[in-house]
């Protein structure tokens, strides 16, 4: 006897649900991601935009999922702000990502390590 499908199961066969469920789920892993960071390093919105120099909307439009796309260097910021680094990895490569000031000039340069 085959065990009955529950109703997610059976709302997941169908292509568009889960396509628009899948879309959403990515938003909220990253919000829940930013609250849970924050909670345990005891860090408020303002505390955290002061720390990585952003402003208190950026940070609540983030932690709240009404933003959904994020600038790499604000990534690098709050990353940074909590102790982190945004490394990209492919195989045995990998690159450290970093927002640097040079000249008055933000910009993003990529360390390289093995």
């Amino acid at each position: 006897m085959t065990k009955p499908l529950s109703t997610f199961e059976r709302k997941m066969k169908n292509p568009k649900f889960k396509k628009i469920f899948e879309e959403g789920y990515k938003e909220l892993l990253f919000s829940e991601l930013m609250i849970s960071i924050m909670e345990g390093d005891d860090k408020s919105i303002r505390d955290l935009a002061r720390e990585a120099h952003l402003s208190p909307s950026i940070i609540q439009n983030l932690r709240s999922g009404k933003q959904q796309d994020i600038k790499v260097s604000n990534l690098i910021k709050i990353a940074h702000a909590f102790g982190y680094e945004v490394i990209l990895e492919k195989g045995n490569e990998r690159l450290t990502l970093q927002e640097t000031t040079k000249n008055s000039k933000k910009h993003l340069s990529v360390v390289a390590a093995a």
